[in-house]
């Protein structure tokens, strides 16, 4: 990826997080606990919100070492933290090792998003909780088609990100159990929590 892919995304995403994604961010992380994952960690976005009251360790999966680098100043320095750089289609970790399992605007990008779900599954605890924000395919027809006509472009410009992918039904035929649902900026931008049912 471009070294500089990380400074843009982070100035690209500065109005969404002062008007909304900021707060989103920070009522679904507030309940990650115990052993986290986070998938996609990008530029280190999410890491302010971490609870150190309620996270023991936090691993962070990020492939890309530019945003590895970028995210450090953003690290908690009470919550242990590791960097692990490699895919989220396969996780090097053993199964059930994680209490929770984070992702945010992650899963529209990742070349094999069932497979990546696969090894969150065989990853998070039975039981275990899974946190997402996610953008999809909105419902409503003009916007839904120009999604459609755009993601090919976008992909090459946004690092892969598919901007009409049905995340909320692959989740759901992957078997979790959505906990929470709530909707923001005309649907097409989502937060869930879901349990890993085994």
């Amino acid at each position: 990826m471009d070294k500089w892919f990380p400074v843009l995304y982070d100035s690209l995403m500065k109005p969404l997080e002062i008007y909304g994604l900021q707060d989103i961010r920070k009522e679904l992380i507030s309940k990650a606990s115990g052993h986290v994952l986070e998938i996609g960690a990008g530029t280190g976005l999410n890491f302010p919100y971490y609870n150190d009251k309620q996270v023991t360790k936090l691993v962070a999966l990020e492939p890309d070492h530019a945003s590895q680098q970028r995210s450090h100043s953003r690290i908690s320095s009470t919550i242990p933290t590791e960097f692990i750089a490699t895919a989220a289609e396969s996780i090097p970790c053993p199964d059930h090792s994680f209490d929770t399992v984070v992702g945010t605007l992650i899963l529209c990008t990742i070349g094999n998003p069932r497979q990546a779900l696969e090894e969150i599954r065989r990853v998070c605890k039975p039981n275990g909780i899974l946190l997402f924000i996610e953008h999809v395919r909105a419902d409503q027809p003009i916007v839904g088609y120009l999604q459609d006509r755009l993601t090919p472009l976008w992909r090459h410009v946004a690092a892969g990100c598919h901007l009409n992918r049905d995340t909320l039904q692959l989740l759901k035929e992957m078997g979790f159990e959505i906990v929470s649902f709530k909707e923001f900026y005309k649907s097409i931008f989502w937060a869930v929590e879901l349990r890993n049912r085994k």
